[in-house]
């Protein structure tokens, strides 16, 4: 396991300290521009991430929150510890239909074995698009893992 990298200039994406290559967040074009355990910023283009209807797809956003948060539990949780998200919630407030949409989590609580975070997602003229929680427990590293 990497450090977790350092801040990069606005918008540029930064690369994660586990690998990605297969993974759904890689499927769906999700880039993650700031990684912290106070904040954590990942953002995914709408197309190709749409419903037959040509808008973002529910599970889209509940996906990119999960991902994000939980890039910002294991910052929390550190190298020797991995975090699994165990419950999530999203609310849906506005459709998209172009552009891009972006994720900002925020804890709510940061314990040992748990960590709780708030995940808003804005669309490109920052209109709130999506809030979601997800919870993550924090455990000990797997060997081999």
């Amino acid at each position: 396991m990497t450090d977790i990298p350092q801040p990069q200039p606005p918008g540029t994406p930064v690369a994660l300290p586990f690998p990605t290559e297969g993974t759904l967040p890689e499927r769906m074009g999700m880039e993650v521009l700031e990684i912290g355990p106070q904040r954590t910023v990942g953002r995914m283009p709408v197309a190709g991430n749409t419903q037959p209807y040509g808008l973002l797809h529910g599970g889209a956003s509940a996906a990119l929150a999960e991902t994000v948060a939980s890039v910002a539990a294991a910052a929390h949780a550190g190298a020797d510890r991995i975090a699994v998200g165990v419950d999530l919630n999203a609310t849906h407030h506005r459709a998209v239909r172009e552009g891009w949409v972006t994720a900002v989590a925020t804890p709510l609580s940061l314990g040992r074995s748990v960590a709780s975070y708030e995940v808003v997602v804005q669309d490109d003229e920052g209109r709130r698009v999506c809030t979601a929680r997800l919870t993550c427990a924090l455990r000990d590293r797997p060997p081999g893992a």
